[in-house]
């Protein structure tokens, strides 16, 4: 299977240097780097090409490198039900730079481009819709982000004197923040309120 992948991976190089800044085959799967700009036109190629023929896009997420310049990788990945082979094609930007939509070549990106966009905050130029799909109305920042906070910036309770749904600040009580990583199983070093024994029994 992987010379198969090898030699397409050199024919989709051959055929479109323009696009391709890269590729490797690893765990036996074909991995291209493409230019951003050029996102669109490779993925068309993909899907038209007789030799590759990926017409279903599986999915479309991003991944986060805080300490890059090129912070995010947006990564498509493609079957070709064809040819029995599966594409993943990574594009790397900066946090203010913006990638090309390819919801005219795939329908189907619409949503996966909504999700990458409230995830990370990746924009999409050229996307019918963009906007927030799986958090809230009004929801502060991009919670796959590596800096977001695993706690949020708000959260969400009942108001029984205002009888509605209030937003608030997050507020960590100290003890939140002290954890005991004693394994149950193996026994606690220190005594437990209600377990004091009697020192003559």
């Amino acid at each position: 299977m992987s010379e198969a992948l090898k030699e397409l991976g050199a024919h989709i190089e051959a055929k479109r240097p323009d696009c391709v800044l890269g590729w490797d085959v690893s765990h036996g799967e074909l991995n291209v780097d493409v230019a951003p700009s050029a996102i669109v036109g490779l993925v068309e190629f993909l899907k038209t090409d007789r030799d590759c023929r990926f017409s279903t896009l599986i999915d479309i997420t991003g991944v986060d490198y805080p300490e890059r310049p090129k912070r995010f990788d947006v990564v498509y990945h493609f079957l070709s039900m064809y040819q029995n082979h599966r594409i993943r094609l990574r594009v790397s930007i900066r946090e203010d730079e913006m990638v090309p939509s390819i919801t005219e070549v795939h329908p189907s990106a619409n949503w996966f481009e909504r999700e990458t966009f409230d995830m990370f905050g990746i924009l999409f130029t050229g996307h019918p819709d963009l906007r927030r799909i799986l958090t809230d109305y009004g929801f502060r920042g991009h919670p796959l982000r590596k800096d977001f906070p695993t706690t949020g910036y708000t959260e969400v309770r009942y108001d029984e004197a205002q009888k509605r749904v209030v937003y608030e600040p997050v507020t960590l009580v100290q003890e939140y923040r002290q954890f005991d990583f004693m394994s149950p199983w193996e026994g606690a070093e220190y005594i437990l309120p209600g377990d004091e024994k009697d020192a003559d029994a």
